[in-house]
């Protein structure tokens, strides 16, 4: 446990003394060196300077060895697989980007999943059997009674009902598969708007609405991992959508998709409405809404903001959330303007009223997440010293 603690504050803090280690953690000096010694023979920690400055002998500066283990993410999207590998610290060493355009057979998304976690590994200077672990993010969710992927029929090439054997028998380390929402809200949590808080929702908007569960300080991902699919929710103020998970749409994505929003900026008389990918212009939209705040362009963020607080009073009225993080460009492209008119619509829609927050992982955080993850697990194993 000790040992444990000390390399959880270096990951905190960045290097430390042997004294300020024993301070932190109430060890004395005689404990605290012998931790050290016993860490540093592990290859977990190393000296990497001397403190400076301060009155009396310099004392060595401990830090975490980065290449005690690595571990990668991918975010896997029907156009391009994004690859990242980071070190045991949450540096990123590696990144790579693969194209993955038109259908796909089983056998090609194995080869795409292997090429692009290979050019993120050669990136980093590593050999993918260096890797720990990996965690694999896609829209959707893989069930956990029968492998197979649900809610993502856009992804070509991922239904396979042996994708996942294969997968496994390509890559030589673990691997994970996570939903690429809730792995935004996992960024969240540990980098993010979310640090500290074990009850939360995450609401994201960007090719499609969906939501992350966070409950007592851990993921809800239901029965058959479809918890947080909020497209679907049938809602007011829009026709019935049935047979949903053919149509891989619902009320709640029709009525505040991002898709929705250009159409909106005709109907109010925005001016200048995009005409390039409905993400894109939902995101110049409501950037430019946000500048201006009035007029067409006011109307457009109030009549969005009602759109979007009418899903997530649902939301909140089942699960009482402390804290609602809205993520996704289609979301914080508006900034503090739209959320502070969504936090206005909530509070007359529902009994809950959360606070609303801004997300702070706008690069690329579907991949934050998945790395943030399978460095989680690959620090327990690694920094296990009891073994």
């Amino acid at each position: 446990m000790n040992d444990r603690a000390a390399l959880d504050l270096l990951l905190e803090h960045g290097p430390l003394s042997r004294t300020r280690i024993g301070n932190l953690t109430g060890l004395s000096k005689p404990t605290a060196s012998q931790l050290l010694a016993r860490l540093e023979a592990a290859g977990l920690v190393r000296v990497t300077g001397t403190s400076e400055g301060r009155p009396g002998p310099s004392a060595q500066l401990y830090a975490v060895n980065p290449g005690a283990a690595y571990a990668a993410g991918l975010d896997v999207a029907p156009d391009r697989i994004r690859a990242a590998v980071a070190d045991i610290t949450g540096r990123t060493v590696g990144e790579y980007e693969l194209p993955t355009p038109g259908r796909r057979p089983a056998q090609s998304v194995v080869r795409q999943v292997t090429d692009a976690l290979d050019g993120a590994v050669k990136a980093a200077g590593l050999a993918r059997g260096e890797l720990h672990r990996v965690v694999i993010g896609t829209p959707g969710a893989f069930d956990p009674n029968t492998g197979r992927l649900r809610y993502a029929s856009h992804l070509p090439g991922w239904h396979s009902p042996t994708l996942l054997d294969e997968l496994a028998a390509a890559l030589p380390m673990p691997v994970e598969y996570e939903n690429d929402v809730n792995l935004v809200a996992v960024a969240e949590q540990r980098l993010g708007a979310a640090r500290g808080h074990g009850d939360f929702v995450l609401l994201w908007n960007e090719e499609g609405l969906g939501a992350a569960l966070v409950l007592g300080g851990r993921l809800h991902r239901g029965w058959t991992g479809g918890a947080g699919e909020v497209g679907f929710l049938p809602v007011p103020g829009t026709p019935l959508v049935r047979q949903v998970t053919r149509a891989n749409s619902g009320g709640y994505q029709e009525l505040a998709g991002a898709q929705e929003l250009p159409k909106l900026a005709r109907e109010l008389g925005v001016p200048d409405v995009p005409m390039g990918p409905y993400t894109e212009s939902a995101r110049e939209l409501l950037a430019r809404a946000a500048d201006h705040a009035d007029g067409p362009h006011r109307e457009l963020l109030t009549a969005y903001a009602t759109r979007l607080a009418t899903g997530l009073a649902a939301l909140v009225s089942v699960l009482d959330p402390e804290l609602v993080v809205l993520s996704g460009s289609a979301l914080t492209a508006g900034g503090e303007v739209l959320r502070a008119l969504i936090q206005a619509e909530l509070e007359e829609l529902a009994a809950a009223r959360p606070r609303l927050v801004l997300g702070d992982i706008r690069e690329h955080p579907v991949l934050r997440g998945a790395l943030e993850s399978a460095l989680a697990t690959t620090r327990d194993e690694v920094f296990d010293t009891s073994r």
